[in-house]
């Protein structure tokens, strides 16, 4: 998924090249607008042509590249350089809201309470258990701030425990292009075993006999999750087993256990269509059951509990999602039988499977719900919740035989919740608050609603919207629409300490939910996507003309910021309605859809077919090229832009921005700012560390409230 994350800018002035440069290859010197030069690629396909005169930038190893990204970056310091003591006052600002020495709260896993705490001063985390036990004694499993010593870039990946609690693998990536090097530890002597595997997705699943684990390993070249293995410990690695290689390009598998521990599963999914592969966890060197054959446009996923298979799925056209099930002995699609039916107007999200209690996350219109039902008697009843617009999630749940069931509440004006739920006796008991730190925040300073925009089709657009209560509603407030609208991932209205940076300074921010994710259901999703993908752009364009229009904001302080595909979106609505936005943050943006959608050597791209279309078929070709940001760049004034990459980019390359601030500085008519900051160090998650990545954020904000300030 070309997802969201991370930040940044660069600055523009239209400027030509003088006769007297050495050479066309080299790009102006810092004290001026970088210019690239051009080098003309015909792309042919359909009896179409296009040229791209920045085709060059697509080699992160050329030394010509990697000079212009520098140049690139240095302007953009240069430009913002008069607001690096507002970024660091922005970030001390955050940061003081921000507990240093806080932790997480202990989740019960195979007679353990696991636990991830930061302490002062430090930037990652400290992952530690304790034996459920009178008087046992705290382990610390995993110091990161040892191990990411001497790096620019450290993540953790999924760590996972052997059944006998004695070993762990888990995952590193110190690069940031999301490919983990499994390693294994002894949890209780500290050693470090020979046995390494690289180029996984960071994650692997232990059978039953402690010495066996399956883990997903990724194609060197696309990045694809495609194949899963199993190694036997002290074996060598060219010794593991290929188990499952999923060939369909447009696949990616992984590999889990159920929550009851009797499975393992291999898992196989693409946009539109599941399959899944079962053995028993007791029998590692079993073959793996098909559990019900892939068919096209079929989506399911499967949960175990006593003797049966409880299936979540889309079949027979339960658009929304519908719960069957089916005896594990018997697991073919022609025996599923109903358990929850479709509901039109209700999405089917999730369950969560206990020992005498099933836990259902559902969707209503747009609003999540959390209902409890017993398995013995059927009685159910919905978990209250009382805000306008808010957020709820089923957390962290590990534990099978329990009638405490975890959930996290929080909305925009509320700080975040984690909250344990006795199922039986309806008791709910808050294990922690989110601490807003320097005593100036008040829940009742702040205002929360829900509001609806027409878009030009007539449909209903909701959004999110949180303000100061003293921020004046006249057309005059600044404010700042975010977006995103593809995958069908859902934003919901969540809290942020972050955030109040900008509400106390007189922003109101707005969440809008367009077409694209699935905040009313699944086929909200559908109706944003492959042919229909315009939809997400235009209603985010209606959206901002509804708060323009109810005197929100004016064009002349209405900002719009979305990364990775919530970037596309900006590049979208700049190119259709460049004069509603004062200025406009596009973070790691899938911009070069064309030619990234007809190269499937690059990460994600056959997998994504079904979303955004397969341009070697004419009429999505056509679809996309008249959307797709860089093919779509001409000669009329833009807003002022922020635009933000990273060079390990895994997710979105980072020539798609780099080529296309490139073709926007060549194009524009505006003399306003361009910015393009490039991390050279990170990929499509920005910065590693805790505070690091407040840098970022301290960064957009202070490229939005200097704008801002040059109004006034």
């Amino acid at each position: 998924m070309r997802c969201i994350l991370k930040k940044a800018f660069i600055f523009l002035l239209s400027i030509s090249f003088a006769a007297s440069c050495k050479s066309d290859k080299k790009i102006m010197s810092q004290n001026t607008v970088p210019v690239a030069k051009k080098m003309p690629k015909s792309l042919s396909i359909h009896g179409d042509t296009r040229i791209d005169n920045y085709y060059w930038l697509n080699d992160r190893e050329d030394k010509e590249v990697l000079d212009y990204l520098n140049e690139e970056k240095t302007y953009y310091e240069k430009m913002m350089q008069h607001t690096v003591s507002f970024q660091n006052t922005l970030f001390e600002e955050m940061k003081s809201r921000i507990k240093e020495d806080d932790s997480s709260v202990p989740y019960r896993q195979n007679g353990y309470w696991y636990a991830t705490r930061y302490e002062l001063g430090k930037e990652y985390p400290i992952y530690s258990r304790k034996a459920d036990l009178d008087n046992a004694e705290v382990q610390e499993l995993f110091d990161c701030n040892v191990m990411a010593q001497g790096l620019d870039y450290f993540k953790l990946g999924g760590i996972a425990v052997s059944p006998n609690n004695e070993l762990a693998v888990y995952g590193v990536d110190d690069v940031s292009r999301r490919e983990y090097t499994l390693k294994v530890k002894n949890l209780s002597t500290r050693e470090l075993y020979k046995d390494t595997i690289e180029k996984t997705t960071g994650g692997a699943v232990w059978a039953n006999d402690n010495k066996t684990f399956f883990y997903s390993k990724k194609d060197p070249v696309t990045l694809r999750s495609d194949k899963i293995y199993k190694h036997v410990l002290g074996t060598s690695t060219v010794e593991d087993v290929l188990v499952f290689n999923e060939e369909d390009e447009t696949f990616d598998c992984f590999v889990y256990k159920t929550k009851s521990k009797k499975y393992i599963v291999i898992g196989s999914s693409s946009t539109l269509t599941s399959e899944y592969r079962i053995i028993k966890s007791d029998d590692p060197n079993g073959d793996f059951k098909v559990f019900a054959e892939r068919a096209r446009g079929i989506e399911y996923s499967i949960a175990h509990y006593k003797d049966d298979f409880y299936i979540l799925t889309n079949k027979d056209d339960a658009t929304n999602f519908k719960l069957m099930k089916t005896a594990e002995a018997n697991t073919s699609s022609a025996s599923w039988e109903d358990f929850i039916p479709h509901r039109k107007d209700v999405l089917l999200e999730d369950i969560e499977i206990f020992k005498d209690f099933y836990v259902i996350s559902e969707r209503e219109n747009g609003l999540a719900k959390i209902k409890i039902v017993r398995w013995d008697s059927g009685e159910s009843y919905f978990l209250p919740f009382e805000d306008e617009t808010y957020t709820a999630y089923v957390g962290t749940n590990p534990d099978f035989d329990t009638e405490i069931v975890r959930y996290g509440y929080n909305s925009l004006t509320t700080p975040s919740s984690i909250i344990d739920f006795n199922m039986r006796t309806q008791e709910k008991d808050i294990k922690k608050e989110q601490e807003v730190l320097g005593g100036k925040f008040l829940k009742e300073n702040y205002t929360s609603e829900r509001i609806w925009a027409t878009a030009r089709d007539g449909v209903k657009i909701p959004m999110s919207v949180v303000y100061h209560k003293d921020t004046k509603l006249d057309g005059s407030s600044p404010l700042l629409q975010y977006g995103y609208g593809s995958y069908g991932y859902t934003l919901d209205p969540n809290f942020s300490t972050v955030r109040l940076s900008l509400l106390d300074r007189g922003f109101i921010y707005v969440i809008a939910h367009v077409r694209g994710s699935e905040y009313l259901g699944r086929q909200w999703y559908e109706d944003g996507k492959l042919l229909k993908k315009q939809n997400s752009f235009t209603d985010f364009i209606d959206c901002s003309k509804y708060l323009i229009a109810h005197k929100y904001t004016s064009p002349e302080h209405l900002y719009a910021e979305g990364g990775s595909a919530g970037g596309l979106l900006m590049g979208a609505v700049v190119n259709m309605e460049p004069s509603l936005y004062h200025g406009v943050i596009a973070a790691v943006p899938f911009v070069d859809v064309v030619t990234t959608m007809l190269d499937d050597t690059i990460p994600l791209t056959t997998g994504e077919y079904d979303e955004w279309g397969n341009p070697n078929d004419k009429a999505y070709y056509e679809y996309m090229k008249a959307y797709s940001p860089y093919d779509n760049v001409t000669s009329i004034e833009y807003p002022n832009m922020l635009i933000t990459t990273g060079l390990h980019d895994s997710q979105v390359q980072y020539w798609e921005p780099a080529k296309w601030v490139a073709k926007l500085r060549d194009l524009k008519k505006d003399s306003n700012l361009l910015l393009f900051d490039i991390n050279m160090d990170a990929g499509h998650g920005g910065a590693s560390g805790r505070f690091e990545s407040l840098k970022e954020v301290a960064k957009e904000y202070a490229f939005l409230i200097d704008l801002e300030k040059k109004i006034n």
